[in-house]
């Protein structure tokens, strides 16, 4: 081999290495709902890359539920979002963001739920602590979900409204807010479809 050919066989391999990474990059930012790495590592139980809430489920009678909590912030569309527009309107509110992997895992049941509530009136958000509004867009349309996230990596505004009821460490976790804009039932870690329905079902019909 020659002085002058060695630089080109290394260049060469520097270009293919550049363009493995950034295909990986990609597949990692889009994911795919049929086949994602991520959902299915959760599924078996490999908990690489986030650390998972406990699985802890907790309700709060109406008595022990404190003052209402207000929180604004921008969501993927760029539009405003807050408490004061879901005034007397039941809320669930998924924290997550795109390289969580039972966020992935849960996200068609959660949009499921949403839709299957929308007769109710129910309204879901989620709250993007980590990604850009492009990844989540990306994320959106990977998973198909239509309700609303609300970008809150730059600021923290929305997790440190929720501090008492929501750890940032503890991702994902799934609150359901009463009419009046306070916490009644929390899921720390993915969340069960069935238990996640009956805690929405108890406070659309409380009085």
């Amino acid at each position: 081999m020659t002085e002058s050919s060695s630089p080109n066989r290394f260049l060469r391999a520097a270009k293919i290495a550049l363009a493995a990474s950034t295909a990986g990059l990609i597949l990692a930012l889009t994911g795919c709902s049929t086949n994602d790495n991520l959902a299915n590592q959760f599924k078996s139980g490999d908990n690489k890359n986030y650390i998972a809430g406990d699985g802890t489920v907790a309700e709060y009678s109406s008595a022990s539920r404190g003052k209402p909590i207000a929180w604004r912030g921008v969501t993927e569309n760029g539009a405003v979002l807050g408490s004061k527009n879901l005034s007397g309107v039941v809320t669930v509110m998924n924290f997550w963001y795109a390289g969580c992997a039972p966020c992935r895992a849960e996200a068609k049941d959660l949009e499921a739920l949403y839709q299957q509530f929308l007769p109710s009136k129910v309204q879901f958000v989620g709250v993007n602590v980590r990604d850009t509004a492009s990844t989540a867009l990306a994320f959106d349309r990977t998973f198909g979900m239509t309700y609303p996230s609300v970008i809150d990596n730059n600021t923290g505004s929305v997790v440190l409204a929720f501090t008492t009821a929501v750890s940032p460490q503890a991702v994902p976790t799934t609150i359901v807010i009463d009419k009046k804009g306070r916490v009644a039932a929390r899921i720390l870690g993915r969340l069960e479809k069935g238990t996640l329905k009956a805690m929405i079902q108890k406070v659309v019909a409380e009085k």
